[in-house]
């Protein structure tokens, strides 16, 4: 029988993150007793991801497991969403920003052109998110995952913007 799990709570996004990267459970089981010398089986971690009573994840291993996604799934984004789960638990909130072209954009304000129209885009996106889970008075688990997906984007293209009026008011290009 399969879990609901929700982007919402760390160790759901943690799970659901280790799960879809190559490899798997399994896999990241192996990688963790290579990289810890210590072994640990493939169920005993669905166990600890699950959060099944007694079982607990150290924040070492949440960190050899991020790692392990980055060398696997090849995306910040990916293996890092748990992070913002876990942030948003505690009233903050983390975005992946994917660095800016190397040596910037030879066009700095039609970046920020671009970057205000999918703000704009995105700002509808979560105001139709919103609207499609409003409209029988609850919200499900999927709607909730669903509007911070979208939610995050927004947030993260808003960083970008942010980065592109730097630039544009300093006259400063990136490194790297």
């Amino acid at each position: 029988m399969t879990c609901a799990r929700s982007e919402l709570q760390w160790r759901d996004a943690l799970y659901a993150a280790v799960s879809d990267t190559p490899g798997g459970v399994g896999d990241a089981a192996l990688y963790l007793t290579q990289r810890r010398g210590k072994s640990i089986t493939r169920e005993s971690l669905r166990k600890k991801l699950r959060g099944l009573e007694g079982e607990s994840l150290s924040m070492e291993m949440a960190e050899l497991l991020t790692e392990w996604m980055q060398e696997r799934a090849g995306t910040q984004a990916f293996s890092t969403s748990w992070i913002q789960s876990l942030a948003s638990q505690f009233g903050l909130a983390v975005d992946h920003v994917p660095p800016a072209p190397e040596g910037g954009w030879t066009d700095e304000l039609q970046a920020m052109r671009d970057k205000v129209l999918s703000i704009g885009q995105h700002a509808g996106n979560v105001a139709g998110t919103t609207l499609g889970a409003l409209v029988d008075g609850r919200v499900t688990l999927g709607e909730a995952n669903a509007l911070a997906a979208d939610l995050r984007e927004l947030r993260t293209m808003a960083h970008r913007l942010e980065r592109n009026v730097r630039r544009a008011v300093c006259g400063v290009r990136p490194r790297g």
